[in-house]
């Protein structure tokens, strides 16, 4: 035992120490500050002068009902009624001395159009404005002439009353779906992001240590269970660290921008309405995901001898990933589809689609636990398999090409 936890912290230590790793950290946790305050630094790039528009008015009537409605939207906007010619204008946008220039006349029906200069047009943010404020202006006129009153029209307009309700009382509200929507969306980008990182770095772990040629020191003095599961929980604690310190640092932004933080993604993310049980789930499929997928990536990297081989034969590792995430993708709006309901069972997919189903359905505890015992089973399976994989692989050398190597670590685990 002892030999095992020399291991772990070597792995762990190593692992920790890197500059890459603490570089990677620094930059993620400001990345989350950043977002946290990402209103406040927005505005601080935003806060430009005014921004004034030159209008030319040729029906006499648009002007005064445009720049309410377009500095009452946009407050940075400024509109100004223009005296002289387009011409004039034009130059005077060239000049830099109004931000754009907007020409405004009747067409043949007697409604507005309009036509839009400036000196760029990369940026359609001012653009779109006038524009939808000046549609709102037709649509009245429009009405108005046709003789509709506006207030039968807003009627007209205004969104059918629509309610969802669920028959069954254990079933999900609406609420309670978005919200719990939210969670898994975030559990599944962890996992996805969790997996093919830091079974990556397992991986890549095992393969420099052959190129170093300590492999055969470690191999005759542990066993390759010990060992493998060693690095397996030496690399899961660095991710729980990792992780811990981004949830830790997004915890304390996310406290102080409580108020800020409202209405919109925040709403449809929020996490307060989640029950305990699915908290509990999220961690129990996420710990399962992990190992099972850790245990496969120690298996393949101990086929390899070299660095620049690792990527090529963690690729199937890699698509069972990506195929389990897209899927789940797919389920979020129909969990309780057939298709979702039986690749929930299969062991590479159940951490991200039983989940998804535990999520967002009200399913019975002895599906949930049936999986879990499938997955405990084919880790248990892939854990006997991988140690004489990784006892035979890692006294390989040379180019590992396919996986067909697997046969020839079967045999030399024999052997040792």
């Amino acid at each position: 035992m002892n030999k095992f936890w020399i291991v772990l912290s070597h792995t762990y230590m190593t692992r920790f120490k890197t500059k890459s790793f603490l570089i990677t950290n620094i930059i993620a946790l400001l990345v989350i500050v950043g977002l946290a305050n990402i209103t406040s630094i927005i505005e601080m790039f935003d806060s430009e002068e005014n921004r004034e528009v030159a209008v030319l008015d040729e029906t006499g009537e648009i002007f005064s009902p445009l720049k309410e409605s377009v500095e009452n939207t946009a407050s940075d906007v400024t509109l100004k009624q223009y005296g002289g010619t387009a011409d004039e204008a034009k130059e005077a946008v060239e000049e830099e001395d109004y931000e754009a220039f907007l020409s405004i006349s009747y067409d043949g029906q007697n409604l507005p159009q309009a036509s839009y200069y400036a000196n760029q047009i990369a940026s359609s943010e001012l653009s779109n404005t006038l524009e939808q404020q000046l549609q709102q202006i037709k649509v009245a006129m429009a009405t108005n002439n046709a003789g509709i009153d506006q207030s039968q029209l807003e009627e007209i307009y205004q969104p059918v009353a629509f309610e969802a309700v669920a028959l069954q009382e254990s079933a999900k509200t609406e609420e309670e779906l978005s919200e719990a929507r939210g969670l898994v969306y975030i559990i599944l980008f962890l996992l996805y992001i969790s997996v093919i990182t830091y079974g990556n770095m397992i991986a890549m772990d095992i393969a420099n240590e052959k190129t170093s040629r300590v492999m055969e020191i470690l191999i005759s003095s542990a066993s390759p269970v010990s060992q493998m599961f060693a690095k397996i929980l030496g690399i899961a604690l660095l991710g729980l660290t990792q992780v811990g310190l981004f949830i830790v640092v997004g915890y304390i932004v996310l406290q102080q921008k409580q108020s800020e933080m409202t209405g919109g993604v925040f709403d449809y993310f929020g996490l307060s309405g989640v029950t305990a049980s699915t908290f509990i789930y999220a961690i129990v499929f996420f710990v399962l995901g992990y190992l099972l997928y850790a245990t496969l990536a120690a298996m393949l990297g101990s086929l390899v001898s070299r660095i620049e081989d690792v990527q090529q034969l963690m690729m199937p590792m890699i698509f069972l990933v990506m195929i389990a995430f897209f899927i789940a993708m797919f389920g979020l709006n129909v969990p309780e589809s057939s298709f979702v309901t039986v690749t929930s069972y299969i062991p590479f997919f159940t951490p991200m689609l039983m989940f998804l189903r535990v999520g967002m359905l009200d399913i019975p505890t002895w599906e949930v636990a049936l999986s879990i015992v499938i997955m405990l089973a084919s880790i248990g399976l892939l854990a006997a398999l991988g140690a004489r994989v990784y006892r035979g692989g890692v006294l390989m050398y040379g180019k590992a090409s396919s996986l067909k190597d697997f046969k020839k670590a079967l045999q030399l685990s024999k052997k040792s």
